[in-house]
C-alpha cells in the first residue's frame, strides 16, 4: 500500500501521540482536583557551639550552648493552588509543627522575601507563633503559589543531622520534604508533564523529517510521461533547465531528458532541422528569429537578468551605460581611462553569434548597435595588428566566465547566477549604479535583461514528454528558476516584462 510509508507511519503515530495527550490532560484537569501543597526543605544544619568559636571562647559565660546548632528551614507553597487560613485543618490554632529530634529551640528568626514581607503580620504569639522543647509551632500563614518564608532556628542538644519534620493538615493536599526547584530556583514555566510531551512530540517530528529529508522525495510533477527528450538553446538559461530536467526525471519514471545547449540560435536552427522527431524543446534569449513558420511559441518562462564582469585586476565596480557603449565601440581601451584603475589593455570577451545573451547585450545595452570585429582566437593576442581593441568570441557563457577570470584587463557578461558560487577571479559591475536584482527588475531601470522563451515545432500532443515539461517548467517548480535569479513569468512582478501572463 502506497501510504504504508516510514514517513507516514511516524506521522499518524506522532498525530496519536498529540491527540492522546491533549485528550489525557483534558481529562486529568477535569476529573483530578487541582492539590495544595506545602513542601519544606533544610538549607543549612551546622554546628556554631564548637570548633573555632569554642576557642575563641564564645560561649565561655554560656557552657549550654557549646552543642549549639543552626538550622535554616525553607517553607513554601509548591502546590497548583493557593493556601488561606482555612485551609489548615489542624483542631488547634496554630497550622504547622516543626520537630527537632533530641534537640531544644532556643531562638527564631523569620525571614522572606521583599515582595512576601506582609507575612511578617502573621508570626505573633497571638496568630498561634510559639515554641516548646523541641518543637515550633507555626501559625496559619496564607501562602500564594510559590511563595515562601524561612525560620533560622537556634538550636541546642541533639547533632547535626538530626531529624526534622513538619507536620500538619491542608484541605484538599499535603505536608512534605520540597523535592521541587533548587532554594531560590525560578519555578520552570512549563510542569514536568508539559515538558515531557513536548520532547515526545519533538522527537516525533525530528525523526519525521528526518526521514523526509534522508528519501529526499521530490513532490511529482502535475503529470508524468515516458519517453525522451532534447533540450537545446541557451547556454544562459542551462544552469536552470539541468536542475529542472533533473527534478523531472527523478520524479517521472521512463522519462529521460538530454540538455545539450549551444546557443539561443543554434538550438532555433536545430530545432528547424529536426523538426517533430526526436522530441526537441529549445529555450532562446528573447524571441526567434524570423523565417521558421513551423517553430512554435510554446510559453514565456522567465525574465532572465545578465550582468557584466571583469577580471579582478581592474577595480571598476560601476560603469554609466555611456561608458559601455564607448568601450565595445574600442573608443575606450585601457582600464587607466577610469580613475584609480591599472594601467591594462581592455580585452572584450564575448559570445558568438549564435548566442541569445549577445543579442540582448547589442538590443538593450549597445542601443542595436554591433560590437567592434573580432580581433583574437585566443583573447589575448591580436592577429590583426591595426584592430583597436583585442576582441574574441565564445561558444559558452561558462567558457566566457573563466576566460574573464584567467585574462587581466578582461571584461564580458552572462546571466546572473544567484544560486551558484561565484567564479574565482571576476567580479560583476553594475550599470549607472544599478545591480541586477530580480526583486527590482520593474522599477530600478537595470538594461540588460531578456525574457526567456520555449519553442516546439508546432503544437506537441498534450501528452507528450515536451509538453508536460514544459508544464513542469512553467507551473509546478518555480523555486529551481529563481534560485539561479531568473524570474517566472508567473510572478506577478514579471508580468510588464513578460507580456501576456505564460499559458497554464
Amino acid at each position: 500500500m502506497e501510504w504504508l510509508s516510514a514517513e507516514n507511519i511516524v506521522a499518524v503515530v506522532t498525530a496519536a501521540v498529540g491527540v492522546l495527550v491533549s485528550v489525557g490532560v483534558l481529562w486529568y484537569e477535569r476529573r483530578v482536583p487541582a492539590q495544595r501543597r506545602i513542601g519544606y526543605r533544610v538549607q543549612m544544619d551546622t554546628p556554631i557551639g564548637s570548633g573555632v568559636n569554642v576557642r575563641l571562647g564564645l560561649f565561655d559565660e554560656t557552657p549550654d550552648m557549646s552543642d549549639a546548632t543552626l538550622v535554616l528551614l525553607r517553607i513554601e507553597n509548591d502546590g497548583s493552588q493557593s493556601i488561606s487560613r482555612d485551609d489548615y485543618t489542624g483542631i488547634e490554632r496554630h497550622g504547622l509543627t516543626v520537630e527537632f529530634t533530641d534537640r531544644t529551640v532556643r531562638g527564631i528568626a523569620v525571614t522572606q522575601p521583599v515582595e512576601a514581607g506582609h507575612l511578617m503580620e502573621h508570626f505573633t504569639p497571638a496568630a498561634g507563633m510559639r515554641q516548646e522543647g523541641g518543637l515550633i509551632r507555626l501559625p496559619r500563614v496564607p501562602l500564594n503559589r510559590h511563595q515562601h518564608f524561612k525560620l533560622l532556628v537556634l538550636l541546642t542538644g541533639g547533632e547535626v543531622g538530626s531529624p526534622i519534620r513538619i507536620v500538619g493538615g491542608i484541605r484538599d493536599g499535603d505536608v512534605r520534604v520540597n523535592s521541587a526547584a533548587r532554594p531560590d530556583e525560578k519555578p520552570p514555566a512549563f510542569g514536568k508533564a508539559a515538558r515531557s510531551i513536548t520532547v515526545a512530540l519533538t522527537v516525533g517530528v525530528v525523526t519525521l523529517s528526518t526521514i523526509i529529508l534522508a528519501l529526499d522525495r521530490t513532490p511529482p510533477p502535475v503529470e508524468c510521461a515516458r519517453g525522451s527528450l532534447r533540450v537545446a538553446g541557451s547556454t544562459a538559461f542551462q544552469p536552470a533547465v539541468t536542475e529542472l530536467a533533473k527534478l523531472y526525471t527523478q520524479a517521472c519514471e521512463g522519462s529521460s531528458i538530454d540538455v545539450d545547449m549551444h546557443g539561443s540560435d543554434a538550438g532555433v536552427r536545430l530545432l528547424d532541422e529536426r523538426g517533430a522527431s526526436p522530441a526537441t524543446v529549445v529555450f532562446a534569449d528573447g524571441p526567434k528569429p524570423g523565417g521558421y513558420p513551423d517553430l512554435h511559441e510554446n510559453s514565456r518562462v522567465a525574465v532572465v537578468l545578465f550582468s557584466l564582469v571583469v577580471n579582478d585586476k581592474v577595480r571598476v565596480k560601476d560603469l554609466s551605460l555611456d561608458d559601455v557603449r564607448r568601450i565595445y565601440r574600442g573608443e575606450i581601451r585601457n582600464w587607466n581611462h577610469f580613475p584609480g584603475n591599472p594601467d591594462l589593455e581592455i580585452r572584450l570577451v564575448s559570445r558568438d553569434a549564435n548566442s541569445g545573451t549577445r543579442v540582448a547585450l547589442q538590443r538593450r545595452v549597445l542601443g542595436g548597435n554591433e560590437p567592434i570585429p573580432t580581433s583574437s582566437r585566443d583573447c589575448l593576442t591580436r592577429d590583426d595588428p591595426k584592430a583597436l581593441v583585442t576582441r574574441c568570441e565564445l561558444g559558452s557563457t561558462d567558457e566566457v566566465l573563466r576566460t574573464v577570470g584567467t585574462v587581466d584587463g578582461a571584461i564580458g557578461y552572462s546571466e546572473l547566477r544567484t544560486g551558484a558560487a561565484a567564479p574565482k577571479g571576476l567580479h560583476r559591475i553594475t550599470i549607472d549604479a544599478e545591480e541586477p536584482s530580480p526583486e527590482k527588475i520593474t522599477t530600478n531601470g537595470y538594461p540588460y535583461w531578456v525574457v526567456e522563451y520555449a519553442y516546439t515545432y508546432r503544437d506537441p500532443a498534450p501528452d507528450s514528454l515536451a509538453a508536460r515539461f514544459l508544464d513542469y517548467v512553467n507551473s509546478h517548480d518555480q523555486q529551481a528558476l529563481r534560485t539561479h535569479g531568473h524570474v517566472p513569468c508567473s510572478a506577478p512582478q514579471a508580468y510588464p516584462l513578460c507580456g501576456d501572463r505564460p499559458r497554464s
